[in-house]
């Protein structure tokens, strides 16, 4: 039999109800999150003067750049867990944290002189930003790989640097709440740093513990 007849076999057989993928994805979304915020809890906490952060434009939009990364990736990353998935339109929205990082960054360059461009990018915390993000992401990580081998994803590698892509947007919500470093230029480039680690383990998880 040929690969893609299997994966049609496969397509055309409902998922046995005790699976219940939608259900183990929803556990380990919860689980996932729990550990996540434990660490965050443990070794993060919110930044002192969060309140007054909070009026800020450059805070919230953190926030808001994390949202769209972590919840159209959840989304795609449910769909990519049946054999016979394609991602669709829902893929381009992958793109809309990037897009409003660069929107960001260009009114950045824009209204900040040139001369703090380069101490902005560099910010106070960039080693602790890409060490607790990938850090804060693993439990998260880890839940989803667990609950995707119910399912029978068509690309392991991918579809486990998805799920790294979401564990990391997910964390980045929780970590933006402590990171004092709100310049775009800043969250443009040590948070898809942050990202490119948490997909490239779940790239390896993925091929690892996913491929049938």
């Amino acid at each position: 039999m040929k690969t893609s007849e299997f994966i049609a076999a496969l397509a055309a057989d409902p998922i046995p109800e005790s699976v219940h993928l939608r259900r183990r994805f929803a556990a380990a979304v919860a689980v996932g999150l729990a550990g996540s915020v434990a660490l965050y809890a443990l070794f993060v906490g919110p930044r002192p003067d969060i309140a007054d952060a909070a009026q800020t434009v450059r805070f919230n939009l953190k926030f808001v750049v994390a949202l769209t990364l972590a919840l159209p990736s959840l989304l795609l990353l449910f769909r990519l867990a049946r054999p016979d998935a394609r991602p669709g339109a829902l893929a381009l929205w992958l793109f809309a944290p990037l897009i409003l990082l660069a929107l960001a960054v260009v009114v950045e360059l824009i209204v900040v002189p040139s001369s703090e461009w380069l101490p902005r990018l560099v910010g106070h915390n960039m080693r602790y930003c890409t060490t607790m993000i990938p850090m804060m992401a693993a439990p998260i990580l880890a839940a989803l790989i667990a609950a995707m081998r119910a399912g029978a994803p068509q690309h392991p590698a991918w579809t486990g640097a998805l799920a790294g892509a979401v564990s990391a947007g997910i964390a980045a919500l929780l970590y933006a709440s402590h990171c004092p470093d709100d310049s775009p230029l800043f969250v443009a480039t040590w948070y898809p740093i942050a990202t490119l680690v948490c997909a490239g383990v779940g790239a390896l998880a993925g091929r690892r513990f996913l491929a049938w």
